[in-house]
């Protein structure tokens, strides 16, 4: 019986050996490797990547990270952000440290409940947001996300945005979320605060953008906070006012103009204008003030953007664009959106959903009679991934 039981004990052994080799070769089988350097190059491989790695539940080694960039490897942003889909699906991250130019996560179950991200810089909550509101969505419950740095700041977008801009469109794909701003930040500081609260889905539904129609509504906010005048806001709402008149003459534009000291971090100066379409779309433009730079030509960038953004007669603006391809990708079914020239970001989330899912995308010029030489048309069949908890 002792020799029975010693062997039994080693087949056992040899069993649970051949469990964890097959548990290995199963998720190095499934280790896809993203290189970090290609196309826009940037933190925008990282977010795409992580997001769909931590809802497929596939693992992922990204290298070359920012390989292009004046600093390569990870900013605490990007840090923040993978440490985030990190702590929402219980996974775990190799290589996670500022200025790592590779990365392995890989991804456990998706939980529901609260999740901080603080880089501690003025990193961009618009973008700590892009990469975890994805991912919230497939939870098992509700989550909070409280997600620190700076809301306005630049090469980013603007928290203005993201409320404004992002969350009525993204809803469309049977998105929910709640946005809380509790408090502003700005560069160099960071120290603002927003608090999104996200629903879980059981699937997301295709988006038919097409139809532009006509704008119906222009208006905004110019802003100052901290030790700054309220006389730039006022200069940039006149100067962006201005700009819009000479083409759009019609409309009333209303840009209210704030000086905002409780709630606000640091001091910093901006505008957004938005303008929507009598068939629900939304665009914007945006700027943000510099030190040196006169308010006149923070407003009449913005003013410009915007109007850019209004010309090529798309559905979406070129900051949308990119936003909503992950979403196309996961949706059941097919989703078609107009826009105007397809941006580098847009091309690189193309490319990063295609070879991270099954979902297939085509890009071509809109030929009706409303479209110029710079109408495009994204259509994407998604592939309907679906929430196992529901």
């Amino acid at each position: 019986s002792q020799f029975i039981g010693h062997e039994a004990r080693k087949l056992e052994k040899s069993l649970k050996n051949i469990n964890i080799f097959l548990l290995v070769s199963k998720m190095a089988a499934a280790m896809v490797e993203m290189d970090g350097s290609i196309m826009e190059g940037g933190g925008q491989i990282l977010r795409v990547s992580a997001a769909l790695s931590c809802i497929n539940g596939a693992s992922i080694r990204i290298n070359k990270i920012r390989a292009g960039r004046g600093t390569p490897g990870l900013r605490p942003q990007h840090l923040s952000g993978l440490e985030l889909v990190r702590d929402i699906c219980c996974g775990n991250l190799e290589g996670g440290s500022v200025g790592s130019t590779e990365v392995t996560l890989t991804p456990g179950k998706i939980k529901a409940g609260n999740h901080t991200a603080d880089p501690q810089t003025a990193g961009s909550v618009g973008l700590l947001l892009q990469v975890s509101l994805p991912c919230a969505l497939y939870a098992d419950g509700p989550s909070e996300l409280c997600l620190k740095g700076g809301t306005n700041a630049d090469m980013a977008p603007q928290i203005d945005y993201t409320i404004k801009v992002f969350k009525p469109i993204v809803e469309k794909f049977g998105v929910h979320f709640n946005c809380d701003l509790r408090m502003r930040g700005y560069y160099p500081k960071g120290g603002g605060e927003v608090v999104a609260k996200v629903s879980p889905v059981s699937e997301l539904s295709p988006v038919n953008m097409t139809e532009r129609g006509t704008i119906s509504k222009i208006y905004g906010r110019s802003f100052v906070a901290g030790v700054l005048p309220y006389k730039l806001a006022k200069d940039m709402a006149t100067t962006a006012t201005r700009v819009i008149r000479r083409e759009i003459k019609d409309l009333y534009i209303n840009i209210q103009t704030l000086q905002e000291k409780d709630m606000a971090c640091g001091s910093g100066n901006g505008i957004i204008i938005i303008a929507e379409s009598s068939t629900g779309c939304i665009f914007a433009g945006s700027a943000l003030g510099k030190k040196g730079v006169y308010p006149d030509k923070v407003g009449f960038e913005a003013a410009e953007m915007l109007l850019r953004n209004i010309r090529h007669n798309g559905c979406v603006d070129e900051f949308l664009q990119d936003q909503l391809i992950l979403f196309m990708a996961l949706a059941n079914g097919i989703s078609r959106i107009r826009t105007g020239p397809v941006t580098l970001h847009t091309k690189t989330a193309i490319h990063v959903a295609e070879q991270l899912t099954q979902a297939k995308f085509t890009v071509t010029k809109a030929d009706d009679e409303n479209a110029s030489n710079d109408t495009y048309i994204i259509e994407c069949q998604g592939v309907g991934v679906t929430n196992p908890h529901f």
